[in-house]
């Protein structure tokens, strides 16, 4: 299989952009730039990321906690400076529950380690959930080589001027609908 068509293919899957942080060796925060972030379960709750093996974050996250930044949609140099171009002004770090944690994200996933497996050139790091931070922010995704950001579905149908506007229609989402009672039973004819 061609990489390159391969890594094509994979690149069609839109995805959020997270960093992956953790402490190093002497316990300063580290982080990794990764796209591959999959929800695993509910209960137990678990989720995964992707590191490739030659990452230094894939030494620093065994048996460690960890976190799951989901970056905000305005956060496209937190993203470039853990891929490897450090900005100027480095990004913010918070005290996490399990492990260092960046500011300002769309939502933030505190992890404790739960299961490591082999997956190629790629270590697959699954953990327990420990805590989630959702400030409601809208996230940085990437697709097909590169970073975008979230955008209404045109569909091309104008609303505005129907009365079967999902948003402006003739019921809002505050109505409600009493059921009608059960009328008596009509007798059969003779």
């Amino acid at each position: 299989m061609d990489q390159r068509e391969l890594r094509n293919a994979f690149g069609q899957f839109a995805t959020g952009v997270t960093v992956v942080t953790c402490t190093n060796a002497e316990g300063e925060p580290h982080g990794a730039t990764v796209n591959a972030f999959t929800a695993v379960s509910l209960d137990p709750p678990l989720a995964q990321v992707t590191l490739a093996r030659n990452s230094k974050a894939c030494d620093f996250l065994k048996e460690k906690p960890f976190a799951i930044n989901v970056l905000a949609a305005d956060q496209l140099d937190v993203a470039w400076h853990f891929a490897g171009r450090p900005a100027e002004v480095p990004p913010a770090w918070l005290e996490g529950p399990t492990a260092p944690v960046l500011d300002q994200t769309a939502t933030t996933i505190s992890c404790l380690p739960w299961r490591t497996y082999h997956g190629g050139d790629h270590l697959i790091v699954i953990g327990e959930v420990r805590e989630v931070q959702i400030p409601g922010r809208d996230p940085l995704l990437f697709h097909g080589g590169a970073f975008r950001h979230l955008s209404p579905l045109e569909t091309g149908i104008h609303w505005d001027g129907s009365i079967d506007n999902p948003d402006h229609g003739w019921f809002d989402a505050t109505a409600t609908f009493t059921p009608l009672a059960k009328s008596a039973a009509v007798p059969a004819s003779a």
